[in-house]
């Protein structure tokens, strides 16, 4: 996996600009914040952030796949204002359930998602490496 980061560019906080990889490619559904019986414990927006994020790393396990293989992921919300008001506490729950690891990255604000108690969906993109045979 190669960061992207063209010359001169500032760093980006968070995410990165651009991931080359190559391998298996692993598609996660957006996942939102219930559980694995489709119930919400919650209505907090980093509970359900926190969640979601578990939700995807549940699914690339059943590929063989962490984290630390997601190249690509984007962040459907539904209020703007109460996901930037949440910054810190998402970037503690990013890191518990993540790691340090910054795919490139992209947050969009939706008038609403599928299900009505849903404060956020995320869905990802993974590159697995291929293995040396």
């Amino acid at each position: 996996m190669e960061i992207l980061q063209p010359a001169g560019w500032v760093r980006p906080k968070g995410y990165s600009n651009g991931i080359a990889a190559s391998g298996r490619q692993v598609f996660v559904s957006g996942m939102i914040g219930w559980d694995a019986e489709g119930r919400f414990q919650t209505d907090d927006f980093v509970g359900q952030a926190r969640q979601a994020l578990e939700n995807v790393v549940a699914v690339l396990r059943e590929a063989g796949a962490g984290p630390e293989h997601i190249v690509r992921m984007t962040w459907y919300v539904v209020d703007k204002r109460e996901y930037l008001d949440a910054g810190a506490a998402v970037g503690a729950a990013y890191r518990d359930t993540i790691g340090r690891h910054f795919p490139a990255m992209s947050a969009v604000q939706v008038s609403a998602l599928m299900e009505d108690r849903a404060r956020v969906e995320i869905e990802v993109t993974a590159v697995v490496p291929d293995q040396a045979g």
